[in-house]
């Protein structure tokens, strides 16, 4: 497979998991994605938003959401987020320490 195929399917990939986690199932939150994967749509915001910047491009933490969102991060959280328990949030201080830690973001 040459580089110009690879590249197009990961893109295409990448823009699949997008639609799914966006269209398909915004049900899930994004505090269970992390505790369970250890990463969440945040995640996925804040890779695209490096990837622009190391291309030169500026790019927000906000611009990057709402890049990866397709509105601005509050108006998805009050159209799906709903509040973590106390276990939940915990859970998530620990799987964020392991897999974000002081990363940008």
């Amino acid at each position: 497979m040459d580089d110009q195929t690879k590249l197009e399917l990961e893109a295409a990939a990448f823009r699949r998991l997008q639609q799914h986690l966006m269209q398909d199932r915004p049900d899930v939150q994004n505090i269970d994605l992390m505790n369970l994967a250890g990463f969440c749509r945040n995640c996925l915001s804040r890779w695209y938003q490096e990837a622009a910047n190391e291309r030169g491009i500026e790019m927000s933490k906000e611009d990057g959401r709402e890049a990866f969102y397709g509105m601005p991060y509050d108006d998805w959280k009050t159209l799906n987020q709903t509040e973590a328990g106390p276990e939940k949030q915990a859970a998530f201080e620990k799987a964020f320490q392991e897999n974000v830690g002081n990363a940008k973001g």
